[in-house]
């Protein structure tokens, strides 16, 4: 019960640190920032990170990703 409940806490740790980085990153990207595509990078590596050490799935990674990335390149898509 004790290393359930460490994990438990862990992985909200890193689940909650990834909706905050996700929501600045949508922040910057709608404010069309310049700093936003260096957040996008860093981002979407933690995403696989949390992905790599079972704290999300592969769909969730995956699909979190993909909707973060569409989202940049449609603000910052060159007309």
């Amino acid at each position: 019960m004790h290393q359930s409940r460490k994990n438990r806490s862990y992985n909200e740790k890193i689940t909650t640190d990834l909706k905050d980085m996700i929501k600045k990153g949508r922040k910057l990207i709608e404010a069309k920032d310049a700093k936003a595509k260096e957040l996008v990078a860093t981002i979407l590596t933690a995403i696989d990170k949390a992905a790599q050490k079972g704290v999300i799935k592969k769909n969730t990674r995956d699909r979190k990703k993909s909707r973060l990335q569409s989202k940049f390149n449609k603000a910052f898509k060159k007309a």
